[in-house]
């Protein structure tokens, strides 16, 4: 991580990231919150952006998924930022307040499980992370590693990665009561780079370095297995996370009340068109395929 992500992350712990421009009195600020997953990617699409439109103000809110939806659907923000889809409940609310929710996606993330990198440990089954995360598993020995208690950390329940996982991984069953609730990515990595024994879930975008395109020192991303007879798979492969091979990967969404226009629209189709997916591949997420970009293009009518 550079000197630049270091110092968004840090402002993310007060939960704020504000994408500064030139001020204007015709200018709406357009107001973007939601996923600390990819509040550092859309932080940096809008500077991207604002540099080629300094008259377009723009804020770049963390604070979760569910936070995001929130947002949206009370009206106090112009793009909702989420790691996963809308729950019935959120669109039952959104359809009684008179919000139609449009949904593009901007990127996909490999959802990357991590450990310290003196963990023996190289790979693990969707069950066997499972069972870790429900608190079924509680040694490392269980799974082939060192004699020592299993050390968790995860997201917050507003955080759609926190829902994700419980969906896709955990069989829509309770965490462990012991897992230590972090307020974003990064602190999660700052939690097993400091925890031999430690085990975290954070996007792929956060755990290869930009500058030399490898896995952040200290950290280990284990491959992925379906199933004890399956082969494991890395997340930081994009064939394997297209494929489906890779088992946790994720689309990364955007959605607005009805059809964006203006500069809401301008902005998401900087953001899912080559500019921006180009961004979107050198900050280490994976750019969309034809499926995602045909649904956006439905989407965007």
């Amino acid at each position: 991580m550079n000197f630049k992500k270091i110092a968004i992350a840090a402002i993310l712990c007060l939960g704020l990231v504000f994408v500064p421009g030139p001020s204007s009195a015709k200018s709406k600020m357009i107001q973007i919150k939601g996923s600390d997953t990819m509040v550092n990617l859309v932080q940096i699409l809008a500077e991207e952006y604002m540099g080629k439109h300094p008259e377009v103000p723009l804020a770049v809110l963390g604070g979760g998924s569910g936070t995001g939806l929130s947002a949206l659907i009370n009206g106090t923000c112009d793009i909702a930022d989420h790691s996963r889809e809308w729950n019935k409940k959120e669109i039952d609310m959104a359809w009684e307040k008179g919000v139609k929710p449009r949904f593009f996606i901007i990127a996909v993330d490999g959802l990357s499980i991590i450990v310290n990198e003196k963990n023996p440990v190289t790979r693990l089954t969707i069950e066997q992370v499972g069972a870790i995360y429900r608190g079924e598993i509680k040694n490392w020995k269980a799974v082939s590693g060192p004699d020592v208690p299993i050390s968790l950390y995860g997201r917050q329940s507003n955080s759609g990665t926190y829902v994700f996982l419980q969906e896709h991984v955990l069989g829509n069953k309770n965490y462990s009561p012991y897992m230590k609730e972090m307020n974003g990515n990064a602190q999660i990595i700052e939690g097993v780079l400091q925890d031999e024994a430690g085990i975290g879930y954070v996007g792929v975008g956060y755990v290869v370095e930009r500058e030399t395109g490898k896995v952040r020192k200290g950290l280990k991303v284990l491959d992925i297995s379906k199933d004890a007879k399956s082969e494991a798979y890395s997340p930081l492969n994009k064939e394997f996370v297209d494929s489906g091979k890779y088992p946790i990967a994720r689309a990364l969404y955007q959605s607005t009340n009805g059809l964006p226009k203006g500069a809401v629209l301008d902005f998401i189709k900087f953001e899912i068109g080559l500019e921006g997916q180009k961004i979107v591949e050198r900050e280490g997420f994976f750019i969309i395929g034809p499926d995602h970009i045909a649904k956006n293009n439905k989407n965007l009518k």
